[in-house]
């Protein structure tokens, strides 16, 4: 019986990778000029807790450095984010979710202040049970602690619960998690995803593999 749906914020509620990237690019060419591209995106930051992110952006500064950093990157986002949509077919999930009785939790490496925030600018702010923040555990992803967490504050057991993710690191922490995990192909290929683990790989949520999937771990076919 599927009885917990476990979703990542970033690129999975809705796409906000290339906000994350122009806060980025904005910041490091008002210090010194410094170009920084997609790709280097995809590298060094996608995915990633702001710690893991800045180490690698400023392997010679202190962590106190690296925290302001992290801190006006995460500022600058969201007054780059004001307005944002949800990924196509996720309110009708979250809808099936609530009428089947299935929780839901948010899991994501962003910052308690973003979460906050993404979820009002979604108008999803009562949408989910709990929204547990990586950094404020003792590890992030690609542990899989956040995850573990995500299925302990539901009550819910690996095996009764699904996981949607679009990174290389939420990936990795979701199955690590025990986690059927579906990847949204929204910041990679749908190759990388399935070759990174997931089970599915999807653009959106209305891919009618997702509701076969769903319908499939209920043991049962059950109508939208």
């Amino acid at each position: 019986m599927l009885t917990a749906l476990l979703f990542d914020l970033d690129g999975t509620l809705t796409d906000t990778d290339k906000l994350h990237l122009l806060a980025i690019q904005q910041l490091l060419w008002e210090e010194d000029g410094r170009a920084f591209t997609e790709a280097d995106f995809d590298v060094l930051c996608a995915g990633r807790a702001n710690a893991e992110m800045c180490a690698l952006l400023f392997p010679d500064r202190s962590v106190e450095a690296h925290r302001d950093f992290a801190d006006r990157k995460e500022a600058r986002f969201r007054e780059l984010s004001t307005s944002l949509e949800p990924i196509a077919g996720l309110t009708d999930l979250l809808a099936y979710a609530t009428t089947h009785s299935i929780g839901r939790v948010v899991v994501t490496n962003a910052p308690r202040a973003n979460a906050t925030h993404m979820l009002a600018a979604l108008g999803l702010e009562g949408a989910f049970a709990s929204v547990v923040v990586a950094e404020e555990l003792a590890r992030s992803k690609p542990d899989p602690l956040p995850y573990l967490t995500g299925l302990d504050r539901l009550g819910a057991a690996a095996d009764s619960a699904m996981a949607f993710e679009d990174s290389i690191p939420g990936l990795t922490a979701a199955k690590a998690a025990g986690l059927f995990t579906v990847g949204l192909a929204t910041s990679q290929s749908a190759a990388t995803l399935l070759a990174a683990g997931a089970d599915l790989v999807i653009d959106d949520f209305t891919d009618a593999r997702l509701w076969q999937a769903i319908e499939a771990r209920h043991g049962v076919a059950l109508t939208r």
